[in-house]
């Protein structure tokens, strides 16, 4: 296992800071991705920071840091999260943990957002803190 921790992201996160801003903030993906990197450091952690609009790319980036030997997983899959039985399947497929991830809280939207297929087979969730949701997520992954 490699100290190396894959932080995948979905659809339309590659819009972070100019959609819907009062749900999902104001931090680009770009922003995101520097405070990542900084607290990595902080952690002794090596970050991948990957977005795509394909369900299939996400797939193969799970498989991915499985073959890689990543320490971990950090997911945000947008609207896949409730959605996609077959990145609940790859998960599920894998031994990397892996750790859902939200900048809004899905449970008190709209009904439709509250079944999460991602977390149901994540090892932990962290969502409702903006970029601080991704931030919690990587300091649990120091910790395993």
């Amino acid at each position: 296992m490699t100290n190396l921790v894959y932080v995948l992201n979905g659809p339309n996160l590659n819009l972070l800071g100019l959609r819907e801003p009062e749900i999902y903030g104001s931090d680009t993906l770009d922003d995101i991705a520097g405070m990542l990197e900084d607290r990595a450091r902080e952690l002794g952690l090596e970050i991948e920071v990957r977005q795509t609009n394909h369900e299939g790319h996400l797939i193969d980036w799970l498989h991915e840091a499985q073959a890689e030997g990543a320490k971990a997983v950090l997911l945000n899959a947008g609207g896949y999260t409730h959605t996609s039985i077959a990145l609940h399947d790859a998960i599920r497929a894998i031994e990397t943990p892996v750790i859902e991830v939200h900048l809004s809280d899905p449970a008190k939207r709209e009904e439709f957002r509250h079944r999460s297929y991602v977390g149901m087979a994540a090892r932990a969730s962290f969502a409702g803190k903006g970029a601080r949701s991704y931030l919690e997520a990587l300091d649990s992954v120091a910790e395993f």
